[in-house]
């Protein structure tokens, strides 16, 4: 038998911990002194204890803990449990960092307002490509909703491409058609010179007549001040856009920050 104090370090727990537990009935010390009041435990208790723990450290509550254990949750079922919120852990730190690094790229547009150059910006026809290309839906055209959707896109496309033995002919074209929902179809697309042959679906981008286009250099990730910077030259310009950007991929190596990608807005009088 152990003490508290002896049992709560074996356990790597604190005494008012076991206390608590002890007074919600989650786990009962094996004797009581009747005089003292002093509790004792027993090694065997360390199995439910550790139970406990790592149930309560999944995200329950004490109570729910409690349910549990009187389920008799196997070892198999534990470890499951783990797994599933280990994924669900992952996740939540993917979208946190992800909304941070859209923060840290709202906070560069920022600081750059006042010096973003729209002389760079080139009003031009684009012409109509050949492409092949897979679609999904975004919730929005949010950073945050469309990254998750068009990077697995791209991957699969690419996939069937070259299980297809089809070579890109020309550069990617990701765009964008809104919904009356509010979400937004994503087409992850690339020049090629057929028209068959693979799982994914072909057709013809048509061309635009007139675009307003720039170079923006770096991740897509910082799209941010290069597209304001083409809002900027729009709007003195005296045009107004007609649908979402296109982005014509130029040159994607795997480092992000070196590729160079064109934007293309068709704009109208």
């Amino acid at each position: 038998m152990f003490s508290i104090g002896d049992f709560a370090r074996l356990g790597l727990v604190s005494v008012r911990m076991l206390r608590h537990y002890d007074a919600i009935g989650l786990l009962r010390p094996a004797q009581v002194d009747p005089v003292t009041g002093y509790r004792a435990y027993q090694a065997a208790q360390l199995s439910r204890l550790n139970r406990i723990v790592a149930i309560k450290d999944l995200g329950f509550t004490l109570e729910q803990v409690g349910a549990i254990l009187d389920d008799k949750v196997s070892t198999e079922e534990l470890h499951g449990m783990v797994r599933l919120r280990r994924a669900e852990l992952e996740a939540r730190i993917s979208a946190d960092l992800a909304r941070l690094r859209g923060v840290e790229a709202r906070l560069r547009t920022i600081e750059r307002e006042g010096h973003m150059r729209t002389d760079e910006v080139v009003l031009k026809p684009v012409a109509a490509m050949r492409i092949a290309e897979l679609s999904g839906v975004a919730a929005s055209y949010d950073g945050e909703d469309v990254g998750p959707v068009i990077k697995p896109l791209y991957a699969e496309l690419g996939k069937r491409l070259r299980e297809a033995g089809i070579k890109m002919s020309g550069p990617g074209c990701a765009y964008y058609v809104p919904q009356d929902d509010g979400t937004v179809m994503i087409h992850a697309s690339v020049e090629v010179g057929v028209s068959e042959g693979a799982d994914v679906d072909f057709l013809t981008l048509p061309g635009i007549e007139t675009a307003a286009t720039i170079i923006h250099h770096g991740s897509m990730d910082n799209v941010g001040p290069t597209m304001q910077a083409l809002a900027h030259w729009i709007e003195d310009n005296g045009y107004r856009t007609v649908g979402l950007a296109r982005e014509v991929s130029l040159h994607c190596p795997d480092n992000h920050d070196e590729w160079v990608t064109e934007l293309q807005i068709e704009v109208a009088r």
